[in-house]
């Protein structure tokens, strides 16, 4: 009980983003469009409320480690659900959603055996945004050439990652 007294808002509206994930996979499953439509409004708020958390522990000085901690670990769920979902109904290449989630996890495990949690770099936020561009896009229930644009956008979030983990991988980085 006392670690939820602890839990500012800025770490509550993380733990939300967490919540709304298994919403999202269920709406995910339908193939009626306004179904779908509901996934991407959902996603939409559930990433919006990625940026809404940060900006309030920045505003509010409520920057805690906990929160440094759980928001990049929410983040990778946010992503890996989706692409998960696009990748059963054949919508995406298992290689490159493995490629986004092997440098999910090696920057994860890289992280923990640092002394200190740092926050994302520019890098690493663009990566996020690009990522959840093309889920945005994968998931609408548009006509083409969307789709096509959809896996564009999908191969650029996968450069981008890349980029980034290779970014915190470099000597010096610290």
């Amino acid at each position: 009980m006392a670690l939820v007294k602890t839990i500012n808002l800025p770490t509550w509206i993380t733990l939300s983003r967490l919540v709304g994930i298994p919403f999202l996979l269920y709406l995910m499953q339908s193939t009626v469009p306004s179904m779908r439509w509901w996934a991407v409004v959902l996603f939409a708020v559930i990433a919006a409320t990625d940026w809404l958390d940060g900006y309030l522990a920045r505003r509010l000085n409520q920057v805690t480690d906990l929160g440094k901690f759980l928001d990049p670990l929410v983040d990778k769920l946010m992503v890996m659900a989706p692409l998960l979902a696009l990748l059963s109904e054949g919508k995406l290449a298992v290689w490159g959603v493995f490629l986004i989630l092997a440098r999910e996890v090696a920057i994860a495990g890289w992280r923990v055996s640092k002394t200190t949690i740092s926050g994302a770099n520019l890098w690493g936020k663009l990566k996020t945004v690009s990522q959840i561009a093309a889920i945005l896009l994968l998931m609408a229930p548009l006509p083409e050439p969307v789709p096509q644009l959809a896996l564009v956008t999908f191969w650029i979030s996968v450069a981008l990652t890349l980029w980034s983990g290779l970014l915190y991988l470099l000597p010096g980085r610290d």
